[in-house]
C-alpha cells in the first residue's frame, strides 16, 4: 500500500494481512486473494495482531477492515480444515474466526465490504460496529446448505441486528442477501458504487475519527454491553451508564469540546 502525505505505513510481517495507518485510521487488509480471502491461521492470526496494534495506537480513532482483491471474504479455508490443520490465531484462540469474532476491540470498527463475503465473510461484517458494502456485493449464511452451521456468531448475531424472521430466513434457507436488501434491513450503512467501497468506508471512518476519541469509545461500550439486559430501567444498565459518564466528562477532551464551542472553533482533541 502507499501512503498520503499526511499518512504513516505500518505493514504486518506476514503479509497474510497488510495494515496501514491513514491519519487516525488504521487500515486493515486481509491479503489472501487468490484464495478468496479465505481464512488460515496465518490469516487469523495477522489479522488478530493488527486489531491489537490499532488499538493500542493512541493516534488512531477508528478501524477499517476490508479484503484485497475481488472478495472481502470467502470464510474458512476448508482446504486448510480438511487437511486437519488448525485455522485460528496462533497463541489467542480467544479471539475467534478470522481474528476478529470474538476480538473486541475499544475503537469502532467498519467493514468495507469489496466483495464475496457469505458464510465467515459475514460473520466478519457482524462483529464490525459499521459497514459499507459493494453494490455487487451479496451476504449471506449458507452454511445449512453444506451441513454445516453459522458458528462463528452467524446465528448469534445477525437475529440482534435484524428481524427475527428475517434472520432466520438467512439462516435456515441459506439465501444469499444482495447490497441493496441488506441496507434495506439494516445490515449494512451504506452501499457504494462498485469499486467505491473503501473510499466510502474511509470517509465514514474520518467522520467517526471527528470526535472525541474517549466519548466515542465509551459510548461504542455502553451500547455494546447494555444490549444484553432485559429492560432499559434495569439499575445495572444505569451503573454502566454512570461508569461511562464518569470517565468521559472527568477527560480533558470533555473540556476541550465545551471551551472550543464556546470560542467558535474545532476541538483539538488529545484523547486523555
Amino acid at each position: 500500500m502507499t501512503s498520503a502525505a499526511n499518512s504513516t505505513v505500518q505493514e504486518s510481517l506476514d503479509p497474510a494481512a497488510l495494515y496501514e495507518v491513514q491519519g487516525n485510521i488504521a487500515v486493515i487488509t486481509l491479503n489472501r486473494p487468490d484464495a478468496l480471502n479465505a481464512v488460515n491461521s496465518a490469516l487469523c492470526t495477522a489479522v488478530g495482531y493488527a486489531l491489537e496494534q490499532a488499538n493500542n495506537d493512541p493516534t488512531v480513532r477508528v478501524i477499517v477492515l476490508t479484503g484485497a482483491g475481488r472478495a472481502f471474504c470467502a470464510g474458512a479455508d476448508l482446504k486448510e480444515i480438511a487437511a486437519g490443520r488448525n485455522i485460528e490465531a496462533e497463541g489467542h484462540p480467544e479471539w475467534g474466526f478470522a481474528g476478529v469474532v470474538r476480538h473486541y476491540v475499544d475503537k469502532p470498527t467498519i467493514a468495507a465490504v469489496n466483495g464475496f463475503a457469505l458464510g465467515g465473510g459475514t460473520e466478519i461484517v457482524l462483529a464490525c460496529d459499521l459497514a459499507v458494502i459493494d453494490e455487487n456485493a451479496k451476504l449471506g449464511l449458507p452454511e445449512v446448505a453444506r451441513g454445516l452451521l453459522a458458528g462463528a456468531g452467524g446465528v448469534i448475531r445477525l437475529q440482534r441486528q435484524i428481524p427475527l424472521k428475517v434472520a432466520l430466513a438467512a439462516v435456515l434457507t441459506g439465501r444469499p442477501l444482495d447490497a441493496a436488501t441488506a441496507a434495506q434491513w439494516g445490515l449494512v450503512n451504506e452501499v457504494a458504487p462498485a469499486g467505491n467501497v473503501l473510499d466510502h468506508a474511509l470517509a465514514l471512518a474520518r467522520v467517526v475519527a471527528d470526535n472525541a476519541p474517549i466519548a466515542v469509545q465509551q459510548s461504542k461500550a455502553v451500547v455494546h454491553r447494555s444490549a444484553a439486559s432485559g429492560s432499559d430501567w434495569d439499575d445495572d444498565v444505569w451503573a454502566l451508564n454512570q461508569r461511562a459518564i464518569d470517565i468521559v466528562f472527568g477527560s480533558e477532551d470533555a473540556r476541550e469540546g465545551a471551551t472550543a464551542f464556546a470560542e467558535k472553533r474545532k476541538p483539538e482533541w488529545t484523547g486523555r
